[in-house]
């Protein structure tokens, strides 16, 4: 598991090469992982927003920016957790992710970035 922490949002990425809907042949690698926010500001928050960028090692960088997370603005209030499970796919095999959440604190409606830490999406029989 990779782990960051801004401004008391901790933010954890766990990834899982799905073999059984990959088709190597025809180059498409699906991977999904699973994010964990924690909250452990003094403050109430809210997703609003996410970046994304998406290195395939054999392809040009690919950005993804919209609103939430798979459908959801989820309000974290101190101590509390929200987790979600999201996929991407590679051509290659061999990729890395990072990016930020936009995060609004409700108190004040302050929005602040909420660092992704980058992780490696690799197949496993690339490691031989």
């Amino acid at each position: 598991m990779i782990t960051v922490v801004t401004k008391g949002i901790k933010v954890s990425v766990e990834t899982k090469y799905q073999h059984e809907y990959s088709q190597p042949v025809n180059e498409h690698f699906v991977f999904t992982y699973r994010i964990t926010i924690e909250n452990n500001a003094n403050n109430t928050v809210q997703l609003r927003a996410r970046h994304w960028d998406i290195y395939d090692i054999t392809h040009p960088k690919h950005e993804v920016d919209g609103e939430g997370v798979v459908g959801k603005q989820p309000i974290l209030e101190p101590g509390e957790v929200h987790q979600y499970v999201s996929g991407c796919n590679l051509k290659s095999g061999v990729g890395k992710m990072s990016g930020y959440y936009s995060m609004e604190r409700t108190s004040d409606g302050k929005t602040f970035n909420v660092e992704i830490p980058e992780f490696i999406l690799m197949v496993p029989f690339k490691l031989n």
